[in-house]
């Protein structure tokens, strides 16, 4: 089911909001995923280098049911915009798409591209490179982490489509 909003309309009905709760992520994310239209309550993991916690969060259930149908969420992951090392690849993204995940937003790095372009999930990305990260078991979930400057909390809600990625406190529409 694809989402039904457009983030400029969203921009445009709260480009006044002074009070933090609506936020706009730079334009540097790149889509590596097979859906370029995503949206949903946000999980969070910071990791740098080492995506343990990226593997546990993909590799669990992807959506929350509630009494309005089944939600699908969005993996927020703070990598420190790290460039030597990819946090998702083929097997993880396969792994997001396979439980549900909506998408996941990477201030890092992916591999395998030609796999994750295929991928029912979206996928968003600084760039790609080949190197893999190491197990180290380090990281946090379920904390505030800030994207390319922008605060990002768990149960925020994330909006990405063709035009960006936009952040509310709260489920718009």
């Amino acid at each position: 089911m694809t989402p039904n909003f457009a983030t400029c309309d969203l921009c445009d009905a709260h480009k006044t909001d002074l009070s933090g709760d609506f936020r706009v992520l730079p334009p540097v994310m790149r889509d590596f995923g097979a859906l370029r239209k995503f949206a949903g309550p946000v999980v969070t993991v910071k990791c740098f280098e080492d995506n343990t916690l990226v593997k546990a969060a993909v590799d669990s259930v992807g959506f929350e049911d509630t009494p309005q149908g089944r939600v699908a969420k969005v993996l927020v992951v703070d990598g420190g915009a790290s460039l030597r090392r990819a946090l998702l690849g083929g097997n993880l993204g396969a792994a997001a798409a396979r439980n549900g995940w909506a998408g996941v937003v990477v201030d890092g790095c992916v591999r395998d591209v030609a796999e994750l372009a295929v991928l029912p999930v979206g996928i968003r990305a600084l760039a790609s490179s080949p190197m893999p990260t190491e197990k180290r078991n380090e990281g946090q979930r379920d904390v505030p982490v800030q994207i390319q400057g922008v605060w990002v909390r768990p149960g925020d809600w994330l909006y990405a489509d063709e035009d960006g990625v936009v952040i509310s406190a709260q489920r718009l529409g």
